[in-house]
């Protein structure tokens, strides 16, 4: 199934954001590998990040935000309102899920949630649409 190679564990981004779901890495050419992986294709405004480039997560060599004792901070705050208001999706809950539950079982629901049930595809968090098929989430 293309969604167990897509999501896993390198494309969960520091604040939360399952990269397996963004339309710049679903798009066809010049995908981006990801928060975790090489700028080449990133947008600038993902390698600027100020999550991603945060000094506490790199001082402190955290994986994700929520191994932070500031989490969340105003800058996951601003980020979860964003995506809850124009995705209907929270990073803070995506956060919660993965200290509550672990990574790979918060992967495992993510695959469930984002499969397309007409066509087993791809539903990009940004477009509420299947790569594939277009079927609306």
């Amino acid at each position: 199934m293309e969604n167990q190679s897509s999501m896993n564990w390198p494309l969960i981004a520091p604040c939360g954001i399952n990269c397996g779901i963004c339309m710049v890495y679903l798009r066809e050419k010049k995908n981006c590998q990801g928060c975790n992986g090489i700028d080449d294709a990133k947008p600038a405004h993902c390698i600027k990040c100020s999550i991603k480039n945060c000094e506490i997560i790199k001082e402190n060599k955290y994986t994700l935000c929520n191994e932070c004792n500031k989490f969340p901070c105003s800058r996951i705050k601003r980020l979860d309102k964003r995506y809850r208001t124009n995705y209907k999706m929270s990073i803070i809950e995506n956060l919660e899920h993965i200290k509550s539950m672990g990574i790979r079982e918060f992967i495992k629901n993510e695959i469930v949630r984002w499969t397309c049930k007409s066509c087993g595809g791809i539903i990009c968090v940004h477009k509420g649409y299947c790569q594939n098929c277009n079927e609306k989430k």
